[in-house]
């Protein structure tokens, strides 16, 4: 007889409905290319506008919802945006690293909840393993600042972040 703790079947239920991107999966799924490092943007490349609200906004998704596409609902622009460097001219800083964790999946858009930040502000979570960045809305949470924190799906897809693991990240303000 095989016995399984109920946090861990809880979590296989949970990741159930997150399934993986591969072949035969809508092209507005696919993801989007890594970002290029920092200062090597080429001329003339987009940057990522933080005031636009596409960049952040999105549907809620479905009640039927029980696939990472269906639960994704940003669409093929609002993941290049969010994905393209931050514009050279914005002046950025980090506030420090975070261990993210898969936010609710059902809550749409860009945005990371933190106890890094004290009010709502526009920045950037960075991958250190593989380099890739995403553009989001910051939103404080209680905690003290060594407490984890929470990566919206669409999020945690541009980053190549696995939804089952624990991830480092760099959280950047940006403005």
């Amino acid at each position: 007889m095989i016995r399984i703790s109920v946090s861990a079947a809880l979590c296989a239920i949970a990741l159930s409905a997150c399934a993986p991107i591969g072949p035969g999966q809508p092209e507005d799924a696919a993801p989007v290319a890594a970002n290029a490092p920092t200062g090597q943007i080429a001329q003339g490349q987009g940057a990522a506008d933080l005031s636009d609200p596409a960049l952040v906004g999105a549907a809620s998704p479905p009640p039927s919802a029980r696939t990472q596409e269906a639960l994704d609902t940003t669409t093929s622009a609002q993941r290049i945006m969010a994905a393209a460097p931050a514009a050279p001219d914005r002046a950025s800083r980090s506030l420090g690293t975070t261990v993210v964790s898969l936010g609710s999946p059902s809550e749409p858009g860009f945005w990371l909840k933190t106890p890094l930040v004290q009010t709502r502000a526009l920045g950037r979570v960075a991958h250190g393993a593989n380099g890739k960045s995403v553009a989001v809305t910051l939103i404080p949470i209680d905690g003290p600042a060594t407490g984890g924190s929470r990566l919206s799906l669409p999020a945690m897809r541009l980053i190549g972040a696995s939804l089952a693991d624990l991830t480092e990240v760099e959280v950047l303000h940006e403005g």
